[in-house]
């Protein structure tokens, strides 16, 4: 059956089986098209369907991994349309360009407001960081340094706790030692 060219309308969510998945779906899609309302972005579909999967991912992603998984959903989004609405969705503040190793781009779905991430550099999941959690070193920094601070943005690379318990009951004890030590030398 081919696509709705006026753009996704979830249908309602199937009652049982994986109807957890579907009612997840119809929420995050709901959730872009609100927040795209919200920042006044021009709302197409194209750019409702590609918010929609960014959102989804719930991790970061490249724009062409997001261009394959918005392609299986919606075969007529082109490769220049995604990048087109990443900078877009990165303009208006509802995603934020991050950067892999090897100085690849990724991109990761932002809630309005201001906040930072946590990356786990291992599942790539990435999460909120409330500004609160970073207002005690903006505040050092200004009385150490007597800098003010207008604005910050703030990624942390690292583990998450699952990856990091994950593989510290695969890791043999004199490793987890170095490691740990190394970590308290970056710091």
């Amino acid at each position: 059956m081919p696509e709705n060219p006026h753009g996704p309308h979830p249908d309602p969510p199937p009652r049982g089986g994986d109807g957890d998945t579907q009612y997840h779906l119809v929420v995050v899609e709901t959730s872009a098209q609100t927040a795209l309302q919200q920042t006044g972005v021009r709302l197409t579909p194209q750019r409702l369907a590609i918010a929609a999967v960014l959102a989804q991912t719930g991790k970061e992603t490249s724009a062409q991994e997001l261009y394959e998984r918005v392609r299986k959903k919606h075969a007529y989004i082109g490769r220049a349309t995604v990048f087109r609405s990443l900078d877009t969705l990165v303009t208006a503040g509802l995603a934020q360009r991050l950067e892999r190793p090897g100085h690849v781009s990724a991109y990761v779905w932002c809630e309005p407001g201001h906040h930072h991430h946590l990356i786990c550099t291992t599942c790539r999941t990435v999460e909120d960081l409330d500004e609160a959690a970073v207002a005690p070193l903006a505040e050092t920094i200004a009385r150490q340094r007597g800098f003010r601070v207008d604005h910050a943005t703030l990624d942390f690379y690292g583990e998450c706790r699952t990856c990091s318990s994950r593989q510290g009951r695969s890791r043999p004890a004199a490793r987890r030692a170095m490691t740990s030590l190394s970590t308290r030398a970056r710091m």
